[in-house]
């Protein structure tokens, strides 16, 4: 057995941060856990290119007895998303061992720092409503969402051939979940069951018109009078969310780093003493990008 040390300890009180951070993170995240996330344990820096695939598109060829096949070497498309978010959230433990000794204090600093770091995540993400141009926005700015809505939007993906297989989403503001909420055949027993009873009792929407449906207080809104609200529906090929490794601080320099990396995501927890507060500082930051990869795979929902 090892003998204890103080470089030790250090590194265990970051590794003990960096497993309570992660999982914080991913439970706080609606987009963050809807969309595509590549996420890969390469260091990178701000400002970094990635190239994210994307399947080309093949066509079938009727043949005949005897001919030869036809073939088909389409090269496949690529998605570059700039990794230009470095986000961090920051604060200080002025006595560590006592956080240490009562688990639920590290969780009231952590909180926090895990909150602002997915909001960040959650509104980027959403800010991309613009680049989804291939189908044609469904619902008008400033009027409450109807049922002939939602379905439009998914008839949309389905015309513009999202797999039947693949899960679709359908994110919006508070405010118009609410309306979902009360429209008359989907949040009555009679009309249509137990998912009726659970709208109505728990305020649970769950699925419409083979829609997920979830809500963000971070969906974009524009104008003044009437006011646009810009809900995302999609399959989740149509966002690239890349998240990749920020490098280790430079040796002997005070400070002591180790990552958390969970379901193609990752962070970094950063430890060092501040002698001007006496406190430890914990820094917990992400390196990530978003763009759009299927831009057919999108439709905006007005409301």
């Amino acid at each position: 057995m090892g003998a204890i040390t103080s470089t030790n300890v250090a590194t265990a009180i970051v590794k003990l941060v960096a497993a309570d951070a992660l999982p914080a993170l991913m439970g706080n995240l609606v987009m963050g856990n809807l969309v595509n996330r590549d996420y890969e344990a390469t260091l990178a820096r701000a400002g970094d290119t990635v190239n994210v695939p994307i399947p080309p598109t093949l066509v079938a060829n009727n043949i005949v007895d005897g001919a030869a096949v036809q073939l088909q070497n389409p090269p496949p498309g690529n998605a570059q998303i700039v990794l230009t978010n470095h986000v961090e959230a920051s604060f200080q433990i002025p006595d560590v061992a006592k956080v240490l000794a009562v688990p639920d204090l590290l969780k009231l600093y952590m909180q926090p720092a895990v909150v602002a770091i997915a909001e960040s995540i959650e509104s980027d993400i959403l800010s991309l409503y613009p680049m989804f141009t291939a189908n044609t926005a469904v619902g008008t700015g400033g009027t409450a969402i109807t049922e002939s809505v939602v379905d439009a939007a998914e008839t949309a993906l389905f015309s513009a051939k999202v797999p039947s297989s693949s899960a679709k989403y359908l994110v919006v503001s508070p405010s118009t979940y609410s309306e979902l909420r009360q429209i008359p055949r989907f949040s009555e027993f009679n009309t249509v069951g137990e998912a009726g009873l659970r709208a109505m009792i728990d305020g649970s929407v769950g699925k419409m018109k083979d829609f997920y449906i979830f809500r963000s207080q971070f969906v974009p809104t524009t104008g003044s009078s009437p006011i646009t609200t810009h809900n995302l529906a999609f399959a989740r090929d149509a966002i690239g969310l890349v998240v990749r490794k920020l490098p280790q601080p430079l040796p002997g320099t005070g400070a002591i780093a180790e990552y958390a990396e969970l379901g193609n995501f990752g962070m970094r927890v950063t430890m060092s003493y501040q002698p001007n507060t006496l406190a430890q500082q914990f820094t917990v930051d992400v390196l990530y990008g978003v763009g759009a990869l299927r831009n057919n795979f999108a439709v905006q929902v007005l409301s």
